[in-house]
């Protein structure tokens, strides 16, 4: 059982650059953010959930699935706004028409549709029983990593082992999850806050859609594991 009041808002604009609509492009026929609410809602941490759209048909399907929504103004809807505007809004509305104030807010993009019920109990867990005031969720890589300057490859920790096994796991965040103090969220107006903890999500979580390939890549990972074991398991 979680002490406190925790709120997921599923962030969903309508508009996207990379590929438009793509909140409710469907993904094996079904819309692309209907795999996040079904995950957040059988969380048992998430005592409310909301989606924060401009969009109508976004607000449509999300009501149908049983979700409330919070109409999220142009200003908090642009290509260049911030996630953290459209959260604070969020709470803002919520404390204002139901005097309701969450002591969590988890950030759930609908991009990620193959992220775990287990993975944000997790994140809401290790923020609660820890003195973090935000959770991330990381995927782990064994990748040598560098930067090129002036042509040259420089590797950014040198020296590492050529084999893969031999070497020390870097942490790479992933957008699957966030969990923030709601009033370091404020105070911050950031949900990494400032004593930030990460869970380790399994890769296959971490999947964000982005691209036209990203969606052939999720739903090729989704058939094979209906091929394999009956579907995939949230």
């Amino acid at each position: 059982m979680i002490n406190a009041e925790v709120l997921g808002v599923v962030t969903a604009r309508g508009g996207s650059k990379s590929v438009p609509r793509k909140n409710i492009l469907p993904l094996l026929g079904k819309p692309l953010i209907c795999y996040t609410l079904d995950t957040a809602r059988a969380s048992r941490s998430l005592g409310r959930l909301v989606v924060s759209t401009d969009d109508e048909e976004i607000k449509s399907i999300s009501q149908a699935a049983g979700v409330d929504v919070i109409d999220r103004p142009e200003v908090y809807a642009k290509d260049t706004s911030r996630t953290e505007e459209a959260l604070i809004h969020a709470i803002d509305v919520l404390a204002q028409t139901e005097s309701y104030e969450p002591d969590v807010v988890v950030t759930l993009e609908p991009t990620s549709p193959l992220r775990s019920v287990g993975l944000i109990d997790r994140c809401v867990r290790e923020l609660v029983e820890s003195e973090a005031d935000a959770v991330v969720s990381v995927v782990d890589t064994n990748a040598l990593v560098g930067r090129i300057v002036e042509g040259r490859f420089e590797y950014l920790i040198p020296n590492q082992p050529r084999r893969r096994q031999e070497r020390e796991p870097l942490y790479v965040e992933s957008s699957t999850v966030y969990a923030t103090n709601a009033k370091k969220l404020r105070e911050t107006r950031s949900v990494l806050g400032t004593r930030l903890h990460a869970v380790v999500a399994e890769p296959e979580e971490a999947l964000d859609i982005n691209t036209p390939l990203d969606f052939v890549i999720v739903e090729s990972v989704m058939k094979w594991h209906s091929q394999k074991d009956g579907g995939y398991e949230h």
